[in-house]
């Protein structure tokens, strides 16, 4: 693996699968009385969040405090750059204190890379404007796998906000990169510029109707949120129409149903609920919202494994299980 993850594009296959391995390994712990492993104890990590989060930065946080690092949350509204502080400088002297790894989120595309080359601390991606969320990509398609086995071949459709979202962005390179079809669904206005000749090139579907893509059977049906804080203008009438034409109510759960009764509702959170899932289709027993949650300290856990512990951490101490994995080609 390469210094730092900043884009799902810095991890091959190989590197993805070792991740998602040794999460398996990690996903153990949270079943032990006591959840901790002494894998990196006397590194600092660093939380450093310009916009508001719980999952990604509760999952970090956790993922951190059970492999013994120190780990400390820095807010935007809590740092100088409320005093109008420049990012650099900001980041250079949390970094300047010692810090071994950033774990950072902007709302500017591109945020994370450039952080990167200012500082000598590992740094992660944990989301930057509209461009990438890698290690959300690596939760979500660890938890279709734990479902779904393998998932070359297996089609996945990704449904709703696709301008804005760089869950979708991140989820299409990796799902492509194991080999998995995508459909990306949703409103002319909401799909990227440029949608048709990336989809010509990279080897994707698009489609503005739902309900086709649902009769298809598609194996998962993952749900984007509307990202009304990043919307300026009138991207759809109204919510009720978007909800009508894009949301997964509990009429489209049961054709999906009909269609492959073994398909998985998927949702990278948070949700709006009646927006672009209904609670019946959230709460229903295909359902993985919750697993997403849960394979996220995993999957967390184990990109902090191959970034930080070193080619000696997993002798006895290193995953559950005591055994090397790749994390001695990570530095």
């Amino acid at each position: 693996m390469k210094r730092h993850l900043l884009s799902i594009e810095d991890l091959d296959r190989d590197d993805i699968e070792a991740v998602l391995e040794t999460a398996v390994e990690m996903h153990d712990i949270q079943h032990r009385d006591v959840k901790k492993l002494p894998t990196l104890r006397g590194r600092t990590i660093i939380n450093l969040f310009f916009e508001d989060s719980t999952r990604t930065r509760g999952s970090f946080e956790v993922a951190g405090k059970w492999m013994s690092a120190d780990t400390i949350n820095i807010t935007g509204k809590g740092s100088s750059t409320s005093k109008g502080e420049s990012l650099r400088d900001t980041v250079m002297t949390i970094a300047a204190m010692g810090a071994d790894c950033l774990i950072v989120r902007h709302s500017a595309s591109g945020a994370a890379r450039q952080v990167s080359q200012w500082v000598d601390a590992v740094v992660i991606n944990a989301g930057d404007g509209t461009h990438e969320h890698p290690t959300q990509a690596l939760l979500d398609a660890y938890t279709m796998r734990a479902r779904l086995g393998d998932l070359a071949g297996r089609r996945v459709a990704i449904v709703g906000d696709l301008l804005h979202s760089r869950v979708a962005r991140s989820n299409l390179l990796c799902l492509r990169t194991l080999g998995a079809q995508v459909t990306l669904v949703g409103p002319p206005t909401l799909m990227p510029a440029g949608i048709a000749a990336w989809a010509a090139a990279d080897g994707f579907a698009t489609s503005y109707d739902l309900d086709e893509v649902i009769a298809s059977g598609p194996d998962v049906l993952m749900m984007l949120r509307v990202q009304r804080e990043r919307m300026s203008g009138g991207f759809f009438p109204s919510e009720q129409e978007y909800a009508a034409t894009f949301g997964l109510s509990r009429r489209r759960l049961a054709a999906l149903l009909a269609a492959n009764r073994e398909a998985l509702v998927a949702h990278p959170g948070p949700m709006n609920r009646g927006l672009e899932i209904s609670s019946d289709a959230a709460d229903a027993a295909p359902s993985v919202i919750l697993d997403q949650v849960s394979a996220g300290v995993a999957v967390r856990m184990s990109v902090l494994y191959h970034l930080l512990a070193g080619s000696g951490a997993a002798a006895g101490s290193g995953t559950p299980g005591g055994t090397p994995t790749r994390a001695g080609a990570t530095r």
